[in-house]
């Protein structure tokens, strides 16, 4: 069924439209997410539930339903304050449907929860935040890394406490923002913040355990530079073993307001530790490159050889040792 029909079928339905939501795949289709579904399903109160005279049966929800037709009431869904209102009734909206699929932990779905994950996210960058606050929880720290990628300088990692109403409008991923924007950001994170710790592996540490193992290390310091210890951390993908208990979100620099202002935290930090290295070595543009395997970088190597902050287990730099030998 497409919107139109599912409206004409809800038409057809001789309820009260107030009493009711309408969850899962038709209420993503109304809302233009997918295009079909297969079924309607609803949601009502407990109240209006124990007042209808249809048959029973035992649902996929797990939970004791009445149905009519390809229509099911399930009580554990309705929550009228995450609803949104299209011709007159009421969907779940996305971050209601969202929890739904998540619980609901089908196969087929699994596509479908991302998608809506970043849709609730992208709509809330508090999302997180929130549900850990909810549970009482209010030193909330967001950990990511950045200098994964280069071939020359430290990894380094940020670890960010904000306060519960911290306002930053345009707050992203630190990659999708100016070098301008970025600094300013720095600037009213650090003032704003409750703590911020950073986390600096050298090179020579990245050459000896390897660039992952080296990240978790520098995230680890991070959290523990931090004047005040979390109570939870939301780490952007990598997974780490901590007493703290932890959250790993992949794409979190995109998701997380916390992980995003800890991105933009540890990029400003490796790229002005790179700009001073480009006063002592220009040739290499490491102003621009920040590190990074770019044409005029490669060339530089070539032409002037490698120097010691170069990362000598990586490709490029490994090639040109070789040569030499």
């Amino acid at each position: 069924m497409r919107k139109q029909e599912i409206l004409e079928k809800l038409n057809s339905l001789e309820l009260d439209r107030e009493e009711y939501i309408i969850i899962s795949g038709a209420s993503l289709v109304c809302q233009g997410i997918m295009e079909e579904t297969g079924d309607i399903d609803l949601s009502c109160s407990q109240e209006f539930y124990n007042r209808l005279s249809w048959d029973v049966k035992l649902g996929y929800f797990g939970t004791e339903i009445k149905f009519w037709d390809s229509f099911e009431i399930a009580t554990s869904f309705y929550d009228k304050s995450h609803t949104i209102c299209i011709d007159g009734y009421y969907f779940a909206d996305i971050e209601a449907t969202y929890e739904l699929k998540k619980l609901e932990s089908k196969a087929k779905d699994r596509k479908l929860v991302k998608q809506l994950e970043m849709l609730v996210c992208t709509q809330n960058s508090y999302y997180f935040e929130s549900k850990l606050r909810k549970q009482g929880i209010s030193l909330i720290a967001g950990v990511d890394e950045v200098g994964r990628g280069p071939l020359v300088g430290p990894v380094v990692a940020a670890c960010v406490i904000l306060p519960e109403h911290f306002s930053l409008e345009g707050l992203t991923d630190s990659k999708k923002l100016s070098e301008k924007k970025r600094e300013f950001y720095y600037d009213e994170i650090m003032r704003q913040a409750i703590s911020v710790g950073i986390g600096i592996v050298s090179e020579k540490i990245i050459d000896d355990v390897n660039i992952y193992e080296a990240t978790k290390i520098a995230m680890k310091e991070a959290i523990f530079n931090c004047s005040i210890l979390p109570q939870h951390i939301l780490i952007d993908a990598m997974p780490l073993s901590l007493d703290i208990p932890t959250t790993s979100i992949i794409k979190g620099d995109l998701k997380s307001i916390t992980i995003s202002a800890a991105s933009v935290i540890a990029k400003v930090t490796r790229d002005r530790m790179l700009d001073e290295l480009d006063k002592k070595y220009p040739m290499y543009d490491f102003k621009d490159n920040k590190g990074y395997p770019t044409k005029k970088h490669l060339e530089a190597i070539d032409a002037y050889g490698i120097i010691p902050e170069h990362r000598r287990s990586y490709g490029p730099v490994k090639e040109y040792l070789e040569k030499q030998t």
